[in-house]
């Protein structure tokens, strides 16, 4: 992984107050209002069902992370002007387009606490309007007037389509190892991180080294946010995770916490992951025996360690930049991802 800039250490963690997305929220909300504005807009058609089919996805209460990260850094480097309305719109959108195709591909039934758009609309139309919404973002990306923002929003959407076929080819692989593992959620999820954040310094005419500064912090964050769901995936509920719990399990996906336990279970706990991954396990019952191998080995308390590691490479690489509201609105949302697990 990426080295995180030089800079003053910030521990995780706060005394007095569980941390929470209110900041970062606070500081984008009118900058947020644009943004949304660009979404509403550009996710028109002149075909009925692409409106409402992006609609049901688009306004379905996700917090909207990313394009936040990208006014946020926008405001953390000084930018005054306005085309980072637009990129964090295509952020979004390619945000968006990703989760319509993952569901397809994993037959999810419930994002969010709502029925899926492949449940409601079908495989076919899922997969389309998420080609929409792709093109739609190549359109903003464009408008932005900026080569290198086209090649590095361009370049990340390459890197996640490859974590996706990574992630596909590893489905039900108990041998899958780690360093696979690291390099699939590198790919299928801190790589959009990265860019959501790096483009803010792009627009602005920052240097290299704070482009390369938001790029590090964005990647580790990214990677933790998705150490943090893999742990909760096993230990909560639909209503934090927005989705069903177990569902990882259930699909056969390998993520940090069973490679951990196979790594450290007996024959006998070997033997009942090869066939809970095959998907001869998956009822109640083996999802809470599942859930209690991890627990025995450390290997959920391992995973929210190593979600600890990269959350603080991520504060880390902010170490460089002026102290202010923008900063510690962008530390606390590191501490947020964390806490999730709490």
């Amino acid at each position: 992984m990426t080295a995180p800039a030089p800079g003053n250490v910030h521990p995780i963690g706060r005394a007095n107050a569980e941390p929470s997305l209110s900041p970062i929220m606070s500081l984008v909300a009118d900058g947020m209002n644009q943004v949304n504005a660009v979404i509403l807009d550009r996710m028109q058609s002149r075909i009925p069902l692409i409106p409402e089919l992006a609609g049901h996805l688009i306004a379905g209460g996700g917090k909207r992370l990313r394009p936040m990260l990208t006014l946020a850094c926008a405001d953390l480097v000084g930018y005054a002007g306005s085309r980072h309305y637009k990129l964090a719109a295509a952020v979004e959108f390619i945000h968006t387009a990703t989760l319509l195709h993952d569901d397809v591909v994993d037959g999810s039934g419930m994002r969010r606490g709502r029925k899926t758009a492949n449940i409601i609309w079908g495989n076919s139309a899922s997969v389309l309007v998420g080609d929409f919404l792709f093109s739609r973002s190549f359109e903003l990306m464009v408008e932005a007037e900026s080569l290198k923002v086209l090649k590095i929003l361009s370049s990340a959407s390459a890197v996640i389509a490859e974590g996706e076929v990574n992630q596909l080819t590893a489905q039900r692989k108990i041998d899958t190892s780690e360093e696979q593992y690291l390099d699939i959620i590198g790919a299928k999820t801190a790589a959009l991180f990265a860019a959501a954040c790096r483009i803010s310094a792009v627009v602005a005419d920052r240097s290299e080294a704070e482009e390369q500064a938001l790029d590090v912090y964005g990647r580790n964050l990214g990677i933790a946010f998705q150490l943090i769901d893999d742990a909760i995936d096993y230990e909560s509920d639909g209503a934090t995770m927005g989705k069903d719990a177990g569902d990882d399990f259930r699909d056969g996906k390998v993520t940090l916490p069973v490679i951990l336990a196979y790594a450290r279970g007996s024959d006998e706990d070997r033997a009942f992951w090869k066939a809970a991954i095959a998907g001869h396990r998956i009822s109640d019952e083996d999802l809470a025996h599942a859930t209690g191998l991890l627990r025995r080995t450390g290997a959920i308390a391992d995973t929210l360690a190593r979600a600890r590691h990269y959350g603080q490479r991520a504060i880390d690489a902010l170490g460089m930049f002026d102290a202010g509201r923008a900063k510690a609105a962008l530390t606390e949302a590191v501490e947020f991802a964390i806490a999730r697990a709490y």
